[in-house]
């Protein structure tokens, strides 16, 4: 099986120390195994989009010499496919409308005494399973099935999760239009022959959720890594959302240093070893030759 990775920033923001980290990561692994790296521009969630970010964020990747191998997919201009993985959900039963508001839900929430944790969703409580009940369709989930989901990765080893405890049935479509993350990532990744996902730990916990999606579908499971995140001074993960700082592309190699001391290289010690369980001698080597090349 070839090799083919990809890096899939969200256009809400520049690119900060932590993205920097994931997609040095992801192409350093795409390398390391004679592989394609891809560049996808996950702006399926039009509204939190800034204009002319996209563009920016190639120019930041350019700088530290991370260049795509084919030219990047948006999926804002991929609605299509989405929508045909969602009809075939809908064809076998796998998905259904939802008339639920968010009041309706932390309504719920609060009725069943379900404790929310800090940055948690909200556990759906199947309220629409059977039908609609004469309300108008505002989103559509996923009939999500009663069994664990369990899958390795290559960083933190075995990882398993019951989705439907976790988070119940989650959304496919949104109320406003947009299809969610979960349905274009998974839908794109198939369409893109993606064989190894390699992105930050703060996104462990979609991958049970990407990969039911993958079985009811039919899609073939790649491979997952997540890397180590970068956290503020308060021990919280930097964030667009919390105005972390954009890579200074007139000083890529101070980023890359930094991105690549939180991947366990060290480029200043010479002869460099990889320190992450599982990472090679060889991530070092191409680290050492990205440098001399981005300078």
């Amino acid at each position: 099986m070839n090799y083919v990775g990809r890096f899939a920033p969200s256009p809400t923001g520049p690119l900060h120390a932590g993205s920097l980290v994931a997609a040095l990561a992801s192409w350093l692994d795409a390398r390391a195994h004679q592989g394609q790296w891809l560049l996808r521009i996950e702006d399926v969630d039009t509204p939190r989009c800034v204009a002319g970010m996209a563009e920016f964020i190639v120019q930041q990747l350019a700088a530290c010499g991370l260049y795509s191998d084919a030219t990047a997919v948006y999926q804002s201009q991929r609605s299509a496919l989405y929508q045909q993985a969602l009809t075939t959900l809908l064809s076998v039963d796998r998905a259904y409308p939802c008339a639920c508001t968010r009041r309706d839900l932390e309504a719920a929430s609060l009725q069943s005494g379900q404790v929310r944790l800090r940055h948690s969703e909200l556990i759906y409580p199947g309220t629409c399973r059977a039908g609609l009940r004469g309300r108008p369709a505002r989103a559509w989930r996923l009939r999500v099935n009663h069994a664990p989901v369990c899958w390795l990765d290559r960083r933190l080893g075995a990882q398993q999760q019951d989705v439907n405890t976790a988070v119940g049935d989650f959304i496919l479509k949104r109320a406003d239009g947009c299809f969610a993350y979960q349905l274009a990532v998974v839908v794109d990744d198939a369409a893109q022959g993606i064989t190894d996902v390699v992105r930050g730990a703060d996104l462990v916990s979609t991958t049970a959720r990407q990969i039911v999606l993958q079985r009811a579908l039919g899609y073939a499971t790649p491979r997952y890594l997540h890397t180590p995140l970068v956290l503020d001074a308060n021990g919280d993960k930097l964030s667009k959302q919390t105005g972390a700082a954009a890579i200074d592309i007139e000083r890529p190699l101070v980023a890359l240093n930094q991105a690549a001391g939180v991947l366990g290289l060290t480029p200043q010690a010479g002869p460099v070893a990889a320190a992450l369980n599982g990472w090679t001698q060889q991530w070092a080597e191409l680290w050492l030759r990205s440098k001399k090349n981005a300078c």
